[in-house]
This record gives C-alpha cells, structure tokens and sequence, in this order.
C-alpha cells in the first residue's frame, strides 16, 4: 500500500459523516496494519492489536464501533476462535 493510497483512504473516512473519532482510530489502526503487511487484501490481526494501536481501551467501546463498522459496509471480519491464529479483515472499501 503506497502512501498516496492511505491519503485516499483518509480522504474517504473525512466524507462520512456517520463516523466519528471511534471508527475513525479503528479504521486508521486497521489500513495502518494492511500497509505493514503489504499488499494483501485480507489483514491478518488481533482485537488486542487492534486496540492498542487505536488506543480503543474498553471492549465495550471496541465491540460497538467495530461492530458500527462492518454494518456500514467498511469491512468483513472473520473472527478465528484458534488462539494460535488471528482473525482476518477484509476492507470493503477502495480508495
């Protein structure tokens, strides 16, 4: 993922106004860990992950946003319930 492609993405995440600083921390913590693992449209990642990099804090706050998102068409989750693998997110939208 070039650096162009994640300005793009910012660029379609200012133009919804159904998303506020909760989504916005998922989705910039989320295409942050598509473009350290490249090209792949599927990203491998942990909730744990997840929240750290998003500074999210409760699962509350994490579980709702994150669920607000795949309801909005952001994303696909496939949760992995093996502790030895992480779950997969596929972002449904391109930049």
């Amino acid at each position: 993922m070039t650096t162009d492609e994640l300005v793009r993405y910012l660029a379609v995440f200012e133009k919804d106004r159904r998303l506020n600083v909760w989504h916005a921390a998922l989705l910039v913590a989320i295409v942050r860990m598509a473009h350290r693992q490249g090209q792949n449209p599927i990203i491998r990642a942990s909730r744990s992950r997840i929240m750290e990099m998003s500074h999210v804090r409760t699962l509350p706050t994490y579980h709702k946003y994150f669920k607000e998102l795949q309801d909005m068409g952001y994303l696909i989750y496939r949760p992995s319930y093996h502790p030895g693998y992480r779950s997969e997110i596929e972002l449904l939208i391109k930049p």
